[in-house]
């Protein structure tokens, strides 16, 4: 019978852990804004870990440059990641940024305006 919640999946979930914790207490730049870990792939063999990132309260070159920072600072954090994590190899880290909360908040005010503009059609 095969792990429902296999080794790649469990790896996944504790380097966002770790991640989270890293950036959050580890990594001190100032250039970086408040970035939230969405989720992380890993691949099967465990050597390239994608690693979707949010950043609220910047612009669309705000994201971009949060993100490309991200990369540069990529060895660094692997290295601290490396000392919290008990493997043998860390995967290599890439950075993207995940859209789907903007979507998300562009959807709402659609959708608030459908509302909104269903109430006034209903007051005529």
């Amino acid at each position: 019978m095969a792990n429902e919640f296999g080794r790649n999946a469990r790896v996944s979930s504790q380097m966002q852990k770790e991640l989270s914790y890293i950036l959050q207490r580890d990594i001190d730049d100032s250039r970086l804004g408040f970035i939230t870990i969405n989720e992380v792939e890993v691949t099967k063999d465990l050597a390239v870990a994608k690693v979707y990132v949010t950043v609220l309260n910047v612009d669309e070159q705000g994201k971009r440059a949060n993100v490309k920072l991200l990369n540069e600072l990529s060895p660094v954090i692997r290295h601290q990641l490396a000392k919290r994590m008990r493997l043998r190899h860390i995967s290599e880290l890439r950075f993207y940024y995940d859209d789907s909360f903007d979507k998300g908040m562009r959807v709402a005010e659609l959708l608030s305006e459908v509302e909104k503009h269903d109430l006034e059609q209903k007051e005529l």
